[in-house]
């Protein structure tokens, strides 16, 4: 009974991930696709508010658990962390527009053409151009590391899109249909293009938005003063537009020194160098030194004994360097560590001819 029981809760589990997970962003993409092709649409309000908020919040969940991101691309990550994916300097650049393009995307979709004034019609679809060329190269940027369940990521972007063409798309109707009802519709050759654009189907309005799209990322490229928002792609490391190059990435698996040299407050720990352990680059501070130059030299000296040793170690020293998991954690043992140290030194000081040698040679440093 209590076996059926956990397989029926796990079966209600598996359940509400595919709700969450697929069927809501499938449903919302359906009806998003079915309001823009069709003329009589559906909860359309409602639809767009659902997207922006149930699928941002599922887009965040999604990008969270997948995107371990621990820093900007000139600080160290550990091994399975990526760097931020904009830079934290230049990210305004993206965001503001970004913001600002959600606000003209609500404001067309909510508010009739005829009840809009000029300057705030034009500017919103102004920004929801401007939000869209960032969403595009935003995708693009995380593509280097988009994989199986995170391609979902893409859902969002494509209905941000739909969207996007939708509210503009029917923009343009409701203002044929005021300079229509007009006494004197104007007849220029502006409003004759807007109507034969607006007479479109979906395809070519679609080419028709990413023309726009691109003249949008041509200016930005080309334009006085817009590099900001350039730099807050490129400026990082791990991802599609990145240019920089990142600092070796930190050890935090096996000995708990090296987690403490790599994880502590540089101020507190004091970390030396970069050092190299198994192949992998490690952070080096002279606790760490020192303690492995006594275990050196007596390996060296009295090999059973170090046996022993290392065998207490690989027991005790690995389950506590998985507790090492906050600065201040590592600075606790740090200090925690500090009499040890003191007495590996003096040891070495009483039996080592070259103490400072064997320890300057510790975790030598092969990278390039």
């Amino acid at each position: 009974m209590f076996v059926a029981l956990l397989c029926f809760s796990d079966f209600c589990k598996f359940v509400m991930f595919g709700w969450i997970a697929f069927v809501i962003p499938a449903v919302l993409t359906f009806l998003n696709v079915w309001n823009l092709c069709s003329k009589k649409p559906r909860a359309q309000k409602l639809t767009a508010w659902l997207t922006l908020i149930v699928g941002g919040v599922l887009y965040v969940l999604l990008a969270g658990v997948s995107f371990n991101t621990g820093g900007d691309w000139w600080e160290q990550v550990y091994p399975n962390d990526l760097h931020y994916i904009l830079s934290s300097e230049y990210e305004w650049a993206v965001i503001l527009p970004t913001v600002l393009g959600i606000a003209g995307l609500l404001v067309l979709i909510n508010i009739k053409a005829e009840k809009l004034p000029p300057l705030v019609s034009a500017g919103s679809i102004a920004a929801i151009v401007l939000m869209n060329v960032l969403q595009i190269i935003y995708a693009v940027q995380i593509g280097k590391n988009v994989e199986g369940i995170t391609l979902m990521l893409y859902v969002y972007h494509a209905n941000i899109f739909i969207l996007s063409i939708s509210a503009v798309r029917d923009q343009i109707k409701q203002q044929l249909e005021i300079f229509e009802n007009r006494d004197a519709p104007p007849s220029g050759w502006l409003s004759r293009k807007i109507d034969r654009i607006s007479r479109y189907g979906i395809l070519v309005f679609t080419c028709l938005f990413f023309i726009i799209a691109v003249l949008e990322i041509i200016f930005i490229l080309t334009g006085q003063g817009a590099d900001a928002a350039i730099k807050a792609f490129t400026d990082t490391a791990d991802w599609t537009f990145s240019k920089q190059i990142p600092p070796p990435p930190k050890e935090y698996h096996g000995h708990y020194l090296c987690t403490v040299a790599a994880g502590g407050d540089p101020k507190v720990v004091k970390p030396l160098r970069y050092g190299t352990r198994h192949g992998a680059t490690i952070v080096v501070n002279r606790q760490l030194c020192i303690a492995n130059a006594f275990e050196d030299y007596i390996y060296e000296k009295f090999p059973k004994f170090h046996k022993f040793i290392r065998g207490a170690y690989d027991k005790y020293g690995y389950p506590v360097s998985k507790h090492i998991t906050t600065p201040r954690r590592a600075n606790f043992v740090y200090f925690l560590m500090k009499p040890l140290e003191w007495l590996f030194l003096i040891f070495l000081y009483t039996f080592d001819v070259n103490p400072e040698r064997r320890i300057s040679r510790q975790y030598p440093y092969k990278g390039e």
